[in-house]
């Protein structure tokens, strides 16, 4: 592993730093130095999270990697790590909608026509158009090749019919990047189609799937007869099944270098937690901290050999499923650290007074708190993390992309049909 920041790098980072401290609220950095978050009344809070997408975008951050020509910076690989890494350090959100800037930004970038890419980068980039991820089903999840979602092109349009779930702000979404089977007697990976669908129109149907928080931002969407244009396919037709790989690796591939952080903050939460209640005398709960030290110094090993990789153009299968192994580790090592900080604090964890009252889990952006089920931020990590093993690939996928694909094993049998 051979990763070195270059003057020109460090200088770029000195930049970034400026610009931070002259763009968030006073004191936010200096509370990040010292490891708190600045304590904002809700309106404070409300009126920041209004404001800070035009201040980025008015900065050229939102998706500063991107060529000039599409409004991005044209930032260099180790130009971008460096911003990720000084955004996460102060705990700075970088992105204006995930869904656009992270996912399908950059597979529109990547497999996209000029005509796609100069009708929906710009609006990404500006914050005018959001965005919801189309591909899972009631019985098409892990298996998402499965899937049963039809379009069938009608003239210049493509007419949609079928079912998706687990969608992330498709209530809010003015675009969903949909899976849809074009071709029904291809192999089920073959005759898959990546469609752009605007979800403002009659045929699409979202419904709210209520949490027991009384929360609602998963989806079910029901498509009736919904269309979209005939251009609106990016890859090609038929050839879906590689456009929605890259957009999975997008999700599984980030921050190689930020994402041990939180983890980071959590531990030495759970540390303290620990300390002042006398827990950390236990041996059972000490290796148990210690293991997950371990494990966070292991994520932040692996993300530099994967940047290194990166840099050094290398095609290892090893290195390239380095994106399937460090999702797999970090979301089960998070799944029973959180299991861990509640057993630090005993029955007190159900309480919704336990630990800080908000925004110092780093595992979380949910200070719960609801009326009619109120809980704790520490409780809401907890809750979060029993879905991390499941969201971009559930750990039992990702053990058998590793193993088929890197390892060389049999396929897993088939059930009959």
């Amino acid at each position: 592993m051979d990763l070195s920041y270059t003057p020109e790098a460090e200088l770029f980072r000195s930049e970034i730093r400026d610009w931070l401290e002259a763009n968030l609220p006073a004191g936010w950095c200096a509370a990040s130095a010292e490891g708190q978050s600045l304590e904002m009344t809700p309106d404070e809070r409300k009126a920041f999270n209004a404001g800070w997408p035009a201040k980025l975008f008015a900065g050229g951050w939102i998706c500063a990697t991107w060529p000039k020509e599409y409004g991005g910076k044209g930032l260099s690989t180790m130009e971008g790590v460096v911003l990720a890494e000084e955004f996460a350090r102060v705990k700075a959100p970088l992105r204006a909608d995930f869904f656009g800037d992270t996912l399908v930004g950059p597979t529109i970038l990547q497999w996209g026509t000029e005509e796609q890419k100069k009708e929906f980068l710009p609006k990404i980039l500006n914050g005018t158009m959001r965005w919801c991820q189309g591909f899972s089903e009631p019985n098409s999840g892990s298996d998402l090749a499965s899937l049963k979602t039809t379009a069938v092109l009608d003239g210049d349009e493509w007419v949609i019919n079928g079912q998706k779930v687990w969608t992330t702000g498709g209530h809010h979404a003015d675009y969903c990047f949909l899976l849809t089977r074009t071709d029904p007697d291809s192999p089920k990976h073959k005759g898959i189609s990546y469609l752009l669908v605007p979800m403002h129109q009659e045929g699409v149907e979202v419904r709210g799937i209520t949490q027991p928080d009384g929360t609602a931002e998963f989806c079910e969407v029901f498509f009736t007869e919904a269309r979209c244009p005939k251009d609106n396919v990016v890859g090609g037709v038929n050839n879906g099944w590689k456009v929605a790989n890259s957009t999975l690796a997008f999700e599984r591939g980030m921050s190689a270098t930020t994402g041990y952080r939180r983890f980071e903050e959590e531990f030495k939460l759970m540390l303290a937690d620990a300390t002042d209640n006398g827990a950390v005398h236990e041996p059972l709960i000490r290796q148990r901290l210690m293991e997950y030290y371990t494990k966070i110094q292991l994520l932040r090993i692996n993300g530099l050999r994967s940047l290194a990789a990166t840099f050094a153009g290398s095609k290892d299968l090893g290195v390239a499923a380095l994106g399937a192994t460090n999702k797999m580790f970090w979301t089960e090592m998070h799944k029973a650290a959180m299991e861990l900080a509640l057993d630090i604090k005993g029955a007190s964890s159900m309480l919704v007074d336990t630990g800080a009252a908000g925004g110092s889990w780093p595992g979380t952006s949910r200070d719960k708190g609801r009326e009619g089920y109120p809980v704790s931020p520490m409780m809401s990590a907890f809750f979060f993390s029993r879905s991390e093993t499941i969201w971009g690939g559930t750990s039992q996928i990702q053990r058998n992309i590793v193993g088929e694909r890197v390892l060389g094993l049999p396929k897993e049998p088939q059930p009959a049909q």
